[in-house]
C-alpha cells in the first residue's frame, strides 16, 4: 500500500474538496485526484462519492479510514524517533488563528520564526472563523474557547482587551457620550449574529442593545475601517483601534472587555521538532505584545 497515496485519502476525507485537500498538502488540486484515483484502482472500489459540494466517503472509503488513520500515527511515530537535523526544524506547520490576531499580532511574529529557522515553512490562517485540529485544517491553532474535546495539548496563551470605539470625527458631529443612556443616540457596527462563530464575540449585549445596525460584517478588519470612515460606534480588540489616531475609546471604563487566546495542538504531534519549537516560540513571542494586547489606561 502505498502511503503517498493515502495521505492524499486522509487529507481529502477532512478537507472534503480537492481545493481543501491540495492546500493542506500544497499541491495542485488535480495531483490530489489524481493520487485519488490510483488508490481507487488499487483497492478495486470507490473511496469518495462526488457531488456538488465536494467528497464524501463511500462505505468502503469509511472501512479504509481506520487504517489510513493507523498507519499515519505509525509515521508520525516513525518522525518523532528520528534524529533532530542538525540545521535545526523543517517541514511545515499551519498555524491557525482569528482574523485580527493572525493579520497583526502573529504574522510579523511567524516572520521572524521563519527567519530564525530557515528550513521551517510557515502557513498563517487568519480566519474569521474556528479551525478544526480534528479534521486537521491547522497543526497549531489559537481560538477564543478553549478546547473540551479531543486528544489535545492546550495552553492559556493571552488574554487581550477590547473598548468601544468611535471615530473622532463622527463623535464630535454627534451628540456627547456620558453614560450608556447616550448611546440609544448613535450608530452601531457589530458581526453579522448568524454567522457569529462564537460566543467569545458577543458583547453589545451586556452594554446595549441597539434597534438597528449601520454596517455589520464577519470580518473584524472590515468592521475597523466602517468605524474608521464614520459609520458608528464599535467593541474592537485593543491592539487594532488603539494604533489608529482616527479612533478614540468611549466609556472607557463601562465599555470594556476582556477575552481569553487558547493555544491547542493535537497530542500525537507534539514530539516534532517542528511543532515544538513553533509552539515555545508562540508562547514566548506572544508575552512580549503584552501592552499592544492588554494595554493598561486609557486613550
Amino acid at each position: 500500500m502505498d502511503w503517498d497515496n493515502l495521505r492524499y485519502f486522509l487529507e481529502l476525507s477532512r478537507g472534503g474538496t480537492l481545493a481543501a485537500a491540495a492546500r493542506r498538502l500544497a499541491v495542485e488540486h488535480t495531483t490530489v485526484s489524481r493520487r485519488i484515483q490510483a488508490l481507487e484502482k488499487q483497492m478495486g472500489a470507490a473511496l469518495f462519492a462526488r457531488h456538488a459540494g465536494g467528497h464524501k466517503l463511500t462505505e468502503a472509503g469509511r472501512q479504509l479510514l481506520p487504517a489510513a488513520e493507523a498507519m499515519e500515527a505509525a509515521v508520525l511515530g516513525v518522525e518523532r524517533a528520528a534524529p533532530t537535523s542538525h540545521e535545526g526544524p523543517s517541514g511545515l506547520v499551519r498555524v491557525g488563528a482569528t482574523e485580527g490576531f493572525g493579520t497583526l499580532i502573529l504574522a510579523p511574529l511567524l516572520a521572524q520564526l521563519t527567519r530564525r529557522h530557515p528550513h521551517l515553512s510557515v502557513d498563517l490562517l487568519a480566519l474569521p472563523r474556528m479551525l478544526h485540529l480534528s479534521r486537521r485544517e491547522a497543526d497549531i491553532v489559537i481560538s477564543l474557547e478553549r478546547p473540551t474535546r479531543g486528544s489535545v495539548i492546550v495552553s492559556r496563551l493571552s488574554g487581550y482587551a477590547l473598548y468601544l470605539y468611535g471615530q473622532r470625527e463622527y463623535l464630535a458631529r454627534k451628540p456627547l457620550i456620558t453614560a450608556r443612556d447616550d448611546l440609544r443616540h448613535h450608530d452601531f457596527v457589530s458581526y453579522v449574529d448568524d454567522l457569529l462563530f462564537t460566543k467569545e464575540l458577543q458583547f453589545l449585549d451586556a452594554l446595549y442593545r441597539p434597534e438597528r445596525f449601520a454596517f455589520r460584517s464577519t470580518s473584524i478588519t472590515a468592521q475597523h475601517a466602517a468605524v474608521r470612515a464614520g459609520a458608528g460606534l464599535a467593541v474592537l480588540p485593543a491592539f487594532i483601534a488603539d494604533r489608529d489616531p482616527l479612533l478614540t475609546r468611549v466609556l472607557p471604563q463601562e465599555a470594556s472587555f476582556t477575552r481569553t487566546f487558547w493555544m491547542s495542538m493535537p497530542s500525537e504531534t507534539k514530539h516534532l521538532a517542528r511543532m515544538q519549537v513553533t509552539w515555545a516560540y508562540l508562547r514566548e513571542a506572544v508575552a512580549t505584545q503584552q501592552g499592544l494586547l492588554q494595554p493598561q489606561g486609557t486613550r
